[in-house]
């Protein structure tokens, strides 16, 4: 396990930089985290798809995938690429503050 500064505070993640502790999470550390991601600003609609993120892990114990979120009308595949490019199931986990996702490489 690591130790990073984001958003003012340190914050245990690991080997690939994702929280390790979900609880600790909040907009400041997800705007620091989808910064490092490349993603600058976080809009509305990011936050919307992280906080149903988030929802389901609560819910589930897992995070959602990109089909559920399609399926359940969160936001079309298509948008969710737009929102989080290069791999959105992994990035919108990691700015969500969840663990990567199973099935991700």
């Amino acid at each position: 396990m690591t130790t990073k500064e984001l958003a003012g505070i340190t914050v245990d993640v690991d080997a690939e930089g994702f929280l390790t502790d979900h609880k600790i999470w909040n907009l400041d550390l997800a705007a620091a985290i989808a910064q490092e991601e490349g993603i600058d600003p976080l809009t509305d609609r990011h936050v919307e798809v992280l906080n149903f993120m988030r929802k389901e892990f609560e819910e589930n114990g897992t995070a959602p995938s990109i089909r559920k979120m399609n399926k359940l009308n969160v936001v079309p595949t298509k948008e969710l690429y737009a929102l989080f490019p290069g791999g959105p199931a992994k990035k919108a986990a990691k700015i969500a503050g969840l663990g990567k996702p199973q099935g991700c490489i």
